[in-house]
């Protein structure tokens, strides 16, 4: 069971290789398209066109996968300006359910200081 994960530029690059030794392949949006100058919108198609799972901060995202469903997979940091150390940490802590959640076509995850929240999809 893996993901593939692309983190947007507020997300520092020690979260891609937390991923990559986990054996996600990882890619950080600064190493593609037009990096830091990128639009939510490109890197929502990009995610959704390649299979990745967005890692973001930035709360536009949740609302375009709320509103449209895209990007497809949603990991939502609700953690302020936390340390990276204290990220990796939590994400090492939940990393199995969030892997999991992740095998869904359509999936949000938020993960916060006491929380991790998974929101997937009504089954019609």
């Amino acid at each position: 069971m893996t993901i593939r994960v692309i983190c947007d530029v507020h997300i520092a690059r020690r979260i891609v290789r937390f991923f990559e030794a986990k054996g996600c392949p990882a890619l950080h949006v600064n190493d593609i398209l037009d990096g830091w100058h990128t639009k939510d919108a490109a890197i929502s198609d990009y995610a959704d066109r390649n299979g990745l799972t967005v890692v973001t901060k930035d709360a536009d995202f949740k609302h375009s996968h709320l509103l449209y469903q895209s990007p497809s997979r949603l990991l939502k940091i609700d953690l302020g300006n936390i340390s990276t150390d204290r990220l990796l940490e939590l994400l090492e802590l939940h990393f199995a359910h969030i892997l999991e959640a992740f095998q869904a076509p359509v999936c949000l995850v938020e993960l916060g200081l006491n929380y991790l929240r998974i929101s997937l999809p009504d089954a019609e």
